[in-house]
């Protein structure tokens, strides 16, 4: 009797799965909001550790030597394979290095269409990870599906079905994303990594500029609306206000007739329900020097709340005045409900670079808890004019270090103290908000940011945020131009390591995850992740006892967690394992093997099988060997 129980059980049980409902990913961020927490339990605290490799699938992307290189004076490279992929429908989406987007069978890996719009033939793109794309948006109303790709300077529609442009937007399928802007471009100064998002029937794009770009009027940061069907560009909001608009007078001299950038490169959010759209803007050009745009100069680095349907402004909060720190607001807002004093609250949550959590009701822009205008130091830089305070939010306590001094500098051996502080012995030091400077400035966090692209994971069950940091600081020091070049007084010198025969001068974790409870407005537990294996192979340290390290170096490792009721966060931030701890406690509970460097967000999604899946992309540093890669439990 007993065994004829357990075989119909297990009979159940396979109809069950046989017959369940598929559970999507179905945006960047999961839900609209950002979040990255999904409901699957299937892959929990108890198996996690017997996740396999269930397939893989190869982008084939490699060096095109015959392409364009006179913009850069460099063949055409793939970047780091850092996309996310999107499952709607029963198909996994994903755009890669190349800008190239694939549908993918979500249960076997296997290819189903490709389509390449070629983006390589114009050369490389001038920013810091050249060819690179996190993800595509995917709007369906039930029978139509379409796949959309902000590739450099266009937004392509595709049929999600076959892959193949669709005519009836814009033109052929593409509209040029420049051809409306403020001012005239260069088109190859102009890119976009992060992915569109939809709102009802519009595609919401951001843009991104180069840093290193130091000239008037380079390509300014508009947001742009289009309509799904026809391509019709519905509205654009100035990130930059023109003559007329709320905050022209925070560009002084009439800088805002010439100065661009200031643009949402990161990706953003949407409350679906309230038709509120959540946007983290970046710095001006110049990034590190404002002489030429005295003033605070609104919308930069600002959390901007956007109606979706129309483009106007509903509120606005700047975390940086007058930015010289390239302190962009890197990470989609999260958007949360949280309970504080007894008070249920709507609330948008924005992780910065500063490592500071910036926490607003959602709907009125007011702060949860205090945030305070302290005095900062001023600049010495003839021409410059800092703001005399900066925003420091009273809760919660920073995640990342914020104030680089003698106390960071390494202690491995006593030798290699006193190369560091005679290394730093030529700059000044400080906290994050000290000015650069000719002779050299060094501060905690570096131009990489606490937080960045990656952002932050949330859990809708308990109010908890996990975010990663990466602590690792910056020298920020200013060079005049060449003779003749009349359009920067001051830029940002070459970029230098702060190492000992390559060992960085501070002390570890170089990087940390933390759990902030957005109840409270405290932390829960915080923790180094991952592994610095290049360091513990140096010749001067590999006899040392050297403790966690963290994940390092800086240029490697933005890519943020995903969170999970099974008890889970999973986080790789190009290591070359992918992590899940304990989300109560942050305890390590697996660690998986990846055939390469985690660069792209993990997602979860469920297929009609029954079956859960964690995937995430890895390549090489050079972006060779890029895999999408699934795993699952055995069956």
């Amino acid at each position: 009797m007993r065994k004829a129980i357990i075989t119909i059980s297990l009979a159940l049980l396979a109809a069950s799965a046989a017959s369940a409902q598929e559970v999507e990913w179905p945006n960047h961020g999961n839900d609209p909001g950002g979040t990255k927490y999904s409901s699957l339990e299937q892959i929990n605290l108890s198996n996690v550790s017997l996740l396999e490799r269930v397939w893989t699938w190869e982008t084939g992307e490699a060096p095109i030597p015959l392409a364009r290189v006179a913009l850069t004076g460099k063949p055409v490279t793939p970047g780091k394979f850092q996309g996310s992929a999107v499952m709607v429908r029963g198909t996994l989406y994903i755009s890669t290095s190349y800008n190239q987007v694939a549908a993918i069978d979500p249960e076997t890996g296997a290819e189903l269409w490709r389509y390449d719009p070629k983006a390589y033939e114009w050369g490389m793109p001038l920013r810091g990870c050249g060819f690179c794309h996190r993800g595509v948006a995917v709007w369906t109303d039930g029978h139509d599906i379409r796949v959309f790709i902000n590739s450099r300077w266009r937004l392509i529609a595709l049929d999600g079905r076959t892959g193949l442009p669709i005519d009836s937007f814009g033109t052929r399928g593409e509209i040029d994303l420049t051809q409306d802007l403020v001012w005239e471009v260069n088109r190859l100064h102009y890119s976009n990594t992060s992915p569109p998002m939809i709102y009802q029937n519009l595609v919401i794009v951001g843009s991104g500029a180069p840093d290193g770009r130091i000239y008037k009027q380079n390509p300014p940061g508009d947001i742009q609306a289009f309509d799904v069907i026809s391509g019709q560009r519905v509205w654009s909001f100035h990130t930059i206000p023109q003559e007329g608009e709320f905050g022209n007078d925070t560009w002084e001299d009439g800088s805002w007739t010439y100065t661009g950038s200031t643009n949402v490169w990161a990706p953003f959010t949407i409350d679906a329900e309230r038709g509120l759209a959540y946007f983290p803007v970046s710095t001006p050009n110049n990034d590190f020097y404002g002489g030429h745009r005295k003033g605070d100069n609104l919308f930069a680095e600002s959390l901007l709340c956007l109606d979706a349907a129309t483009g106007e402004r509903v509120w606005h909060f700047q975390t940086v005045h007058h930015g010289v720190w390239d302190y962009d607001l890197p990470a989609p807002p999260n958007l949360v409900t949280i309970n504080v004093d007894g008070r249920e609250i709507d609330a948008v949550a924005a992780v910065g670079k500063t490592g500071f959590t910036y926490v607003f009701d959602r709907v009125t822009g007011e702060p949860v808890w205090p945030i305070e205008e302290r005095p900062v130091p001023p600049s010495d830089i003839p021409g410059e004019r800092l703001s005399p305070t900066q925003p420091y939010p009273s809760k919660p306590p920073p995640f990342g270090r914020q104030t680089f001094s003698e106390d960071d500098l390494i202690d491995f051996t006593p030798a290699l103290r006193a190369r560091a502080l005679e290394a730093i012995e030529e700059y000044s030091l400080g906290d994050m908000f000290t000015p650069p400077s000719l002779h050299g400035t060094i501060i905690f966090p570096g131009v990489w940011g606490a937080a960045n692209w990656g952002g932050a994971g949330f859990d809708p069950e308990t109010g908890i945020l996990y975010v990663k940091a990466l602590n690792w600081p910056g020298v920020f020091y200013l060079e005049k131009p060449d003779p003749g070049d009349e359009d920067a007084d001051y830029f940002l010198g070459p970029f230098k390591n702060l190492d000992i025969d390559g060992i960085p001068i501070h002390k570890p974790p170089y990087s940390t995850l933390t759990a902030i409870d957005l109840n409270k407005g405290a932390h829960v537990w915080q923790v180094p992740f991952g592994d610095y294996p290049e360091l513990r192979e140096h010749p001067l340290l590999k006899d040392l006892d050297l403790g966690q390290l963290g994940a390092g170096p800086p240029q490697h490792g933005q890519s943020g967690t995903l969170v999970t009721a099974g008890g889970l966060v999973f986080i790789s931030s190009a290591t070359r394992n992918l992590y899940a701890f304990d989300k109560r406690d942050g305890k390590l509970v697996a660690t998986i093997s990846l055939d390469g460097y985690g660069f792209g967000n993990p997602i979860t999604y469920r297929t009609s099988s029954g079956k859960q899946f964690i995937v995430i992309a890895t390549s090489e540093k050079d972006g060779s060997d890029a895999k999408l890669n699934a795993f699952a439990l055995a069956d």
